[in-house]
């Protein structure tokens, strides 16, 4: 895939190296290692208010999100899985019968393993208003699980744009290794980025991990949908929400992110045409950022970052948990090293 951004002018060509499929089969993870898993956005939704049948009258389900969440569950122990993350566009519409599946596909996980979800553009109003993901997924919510940080609180009496879990922050130790999640929502403003400076400032022992939903994809807006794939892609120079005070991923990326000795990885959805993508860039200590993007179309497919801090290595794998293989349903990014690889990653 071409890539062209002169904000990221590293790409790591010689650290990556490319994970085998082994027959198309998951093996479990390795004495030692952890895995974050990173749900891609989920927005296969079936029956009344979806786009194709507004006025239908099946109820609302999402069964790839469900299955993707339950192999999750049942992965757990076998690839030690310590955390997951959802990239946001947790929902097609941003109606409450959606918003209600989502909270249920999102129940097996909560109380079991350790989450976060972002805000995506889909889950909020163009203004910024994410309502309806507060009333589902408060802070409210996780305030009683010890690894829950906490989440942003905007300065004013308002908290529907930014506030009320919008902007969350968790902890875990896994392996020895003290590491801390930031969500962020899409197009995030000023005062939720000089809220981020603070968390990653006041931690600084801890490892870095932030999942936002616009970071990689077509630097502009394509003005055609075959611009998606064949425009210059990497640091996202343009956005969906907030209006004037939303920051495009190459402000949010100058504004904060380059600024964290600490910070490891940038995870992120939203371009479905473009799939996956991995970009790494330098921040202003000379620490190397990796940016991984993932958006499968929901075909079921989950991405797991498994760790392995003996080897200093972080091994990307792409499982299609409704299929139960290395393979996808879609195939705009047809070549094997987009989906499985690796990256050195000192612990």
């Amino acid at each position: 895939m071409r890539i062209d951004n002169l904000v990221l002018p590293i790409l790591l060509a010689s650290s990556m190296t490319t994970v085998a499929a082994d027959d198309a089969k998951l093996a479990p993870a390795p004495e030692g290692a952890f895995t974050i898993a990173v749900i891609p956005d989920t927005q296969a939704y079936r029956g009344q208010k979806i786009k194709s049948d507004e006025n239908g009258d099946e109820v609302v389900r999402n069964p790839i999100f469900q299955t993707i969440t339950g192999w999750i569950v049942e992965n757990r122990e076998p690839q030690n899985i310590v955390f997951v993350s959802h990239v946001g566009d947790i929902v097609d519409k941003n109606v409450p019968e959606q918003w209600a599946e989502a909270r249920q596909c999102m129940d097996p996980i909560h109380g079991v393993i350790p989450y976060g979800m972002t805000v995506g553009n889909h889950d909020m109003a163009s203004s910024g208003d994410s309502s309806l993901f507060q009333k589902h997924f408060p802070a409210s919510r996780f305030k009683d699980f010890e690894w829950y940080g906490g989440s942003f609180h905007p300065d004013r009496p308002d908290p529907a744009v930014s506030g009320n879990n919008a902007n969350s922050y968790q902890k875990i130790r896994a392996e020895n290794i003290d590491l801390l999640f930031l969500h962020l929502e899409c197009n995030a403003p000023d005062d939720v980025l000089a809220w981020a400076d603070e968390i990653m400032d006041s931690h600084p022992m801890h490892r870095v991990i932030v999942t936002t939903h616009m970071d990689l994809g077509p630097i502009a807006r394509p003005k055609t949908n075959q611009g998606y794939i064949s425009d210059p892609k990497g640091r996202m120079n343009w956005k969906k929400r907030h209006a004037k005070r939303g920051n495009t991923a190459v402000q949010m990326w100058e504004k904060c992110f380059k600024k964290h000795k600490n910070l490891l990885l940038i995870c992120s959805g939203d371009q479905r045409r473009s799939q996956t993508m991995h970009v790494s860039a330098r921040g202003d200590h000379g620490n190397v950022v990796h940016s991984c993007l993932s958006d499968y179309s929901s075909d079921g497919s989950v991405r797991l970052y498994r760790f392995l801090p003996q080897e200093n290595r972080v091994d990307v794998i792409t499982y299609n948990a409704d299929q139960g293989d290395l393979t996808r349903t879609t195939t705009l990014v047809p070549d094997e090293q987009e989906h499985q690889f690796s990256f050195a990653c000192s612990m």
